[in-house]
């Protein structure tokens, strides 16, 4: 009997996100849309993540007006995008307002599922998006960030799991940022998860690691619903398996991918030469594209493991990656065992440099980190010990309530700080989730004629 597996394509969001920083250009997105829109995914992961921030910091290019054009081009396919909670797309909480006006423009301008998690799976930094997206009718995908401490059981997760369902999610994904759920436990908790939630659960993982498409088999058999996966040529290391791999490997065993083989090997010659493009210009470094089985030791996702070496060169102080990365568990289990992933695993692996580069353990200790131990980004998944925290912050005020119950409506008033370069809701978006960055951006996008009639905006030029 054959069995329906549906699956995502993240070519165009996680997969250069985690093998070359994000940096591959809208131009060189669009003209391979239409074929994608034909493959049969179940949904395009496009947008979100880091896309927006290097959109506007390195590629000078309107993340909005990539929504559109590649909404434009996928009548078939619905477009996903990853979302950080309360964090959205920056690195910090932002207020309810903004929340709400980033999703009503998020939905506007095409996206048709939210992928939505929170670094220390704290449900009430998800609360506000998820009243947003019901409100604006989209489907609401709440993420599980995966992963193993001595608190992070099964048992963890089916109740995690059963909040969120009660929260009303349309599906749940178990996100798997370092590649670190084997098989084993894949199965497991696929089958666990299956007893306690009706609605479809979607499981992302890495290949850092090595045993990905081990997991992603062992996930279909358990009866997992959506599966990730990238376009061979930006495939495997530290992205998803390949495409391709997986749709024969699971057809040959009668799951029905609802993917046309053919049409994605038509998208892999494409994007062989975007990835030519990005390997001659140095932007994709090779090595990102290789397995590394310590992420199963010292559980470092991929894009954290770049971060860490590029740390440590710029420090002059490349021989010490080795006892950075032993101290980075040290770290996480000092800080009550958060998910490493953004922001948690910046933090993380900058306190273990510190540690590492200063001899003396938290001699040195980033705001970051300090706001953390004070509740500004959640409650900790274990408890901190008190001990450690008063040696970090001292008699400092802690928070155990929502962290942007703190925060201020701010998006009139950020749009009229921002003054004449407030152009739409999307302008005062920018510049609320990157001040400074963004700032500049809008500066650019609307320079004026010289005779400053008439302000111009400056886009990408497209082939299609």
């Amino acid at each position: 009997m054959t069995t329906e597996i549906r699956i995502n394509e993240t070519v165009l969001r996680d997969a250069h996100q985690s093998l070359m920083a994000t940096r591959m250009s809208t131009d060189d997105m669009l003209p391979i849309i239409e074929k994608i829109d034909q493959a049969g995914y179940y949904a395009l992961e496009m947008w979100g993540g880091a896309t927006y921030d290097a959109a506007i910091r390195f590629l000078d290019e309107d993340p909005w007006e990539r929504l559109r054009e590649i909404r434009k081009r996928t009548p078939n396919t619905k477009l996903m995008m990853l979302l950080r909670g309360q964090n959205l797309i920056g690195y910090r909480h932002y207020a309810d307002d903004l929340v709400d006006k980033f999703i009503e423009n998020a939905v506007k301008n095409g996206i048709d599922i939210f992928r939505v998690f929170d670094a220390l799976n704290d449900p009430r930094n998800l609360r506000a998006a998820v009243e947003s997206a019901k409100k604006y009718g989209a489907h609401f995908q709440l993420a599980i960030a995966y992963t193993t401490s001595d608190i992070h059981t099964v048992e963890y997760y089916v109740d995690l799991a059963k909040t969120y369902s009660e929260m009303g999610a349309d599906s749940i994904c178990i996100k798997d940022m370092a590649g670190i759920l084997t098989p084993a436990n894949a199965r497991e908790l696929i089958s666990a998860l299956k007893e306690v939630v009706d609605v479809p659960l979607n499981l992302h993982t890495h290949a850092t690691s090595g045993v990905s498409q081990m997991t992603y088999l062992a996930a279909a058999e358990a009866g997992v619903d959506i599966i990730d996966t990238a376009i061979s040529p930006f495939a495997e290391g530290t992205s998803q398996p390949a495409t391709e791999s997986l749709a024969i490997t699971l057809s040959e065993l009668d799951f029905n991918t609802h993917l046309d083989v053919p049409i994605l090997e038509d998208i892999a010659d494409y994007f062989k030469g975007i990835r030519d493009k990005y390997l001659d210009a140095g932007t994709l470094n090779p090595k990102t594209m290789f397995t590394d089985p310590k992420a199963l030791i010292y559980q470092v996702p991929g894009g954290m493991l770049s971060n860490l070496t590029s740390q440590l060169a710029e420090a002059g102080a490349s021989d010490k990656y080795e006892d950075v990365l032993k101290e980075v568990p040290n770290v996480r289990a000092d800080l009550g065992y958060p998910p490493l992933v953004t922001p948690m695993s910046q933090m993380v692996g900058t306190q273990a440099v510190f540690n590492v580069l200063s001899g003396d353990r938290y001699k040195m200790v980033p705001t970051e980190i300090k706001d953390y131990l004070k509740g500004y980004y959640g409650k900790s998944p274990a408890p901190v010990e008190e001990d450690f925290q008063n040696s970090i912050i001292g008699d400092e005020k802690t928070i155990d309530y929502r962290p942007a119950d703190r925060l201020e409506p701010e998006f009139d008033r950020l749009k009229d700080e921002l003054g004449e370069l407030a152009k739409s809701d999307e302008d005062v978006l920018t510049y609320a989730l990157f001040p400074q960055v963004g700032k500049e951006y809008l500066e650019k996008k609307y320079q004026t004629k010289p005779n400053k009639d008439k302000p111009i905006r400056i886009q990408a030029r497209y082939r299609v």
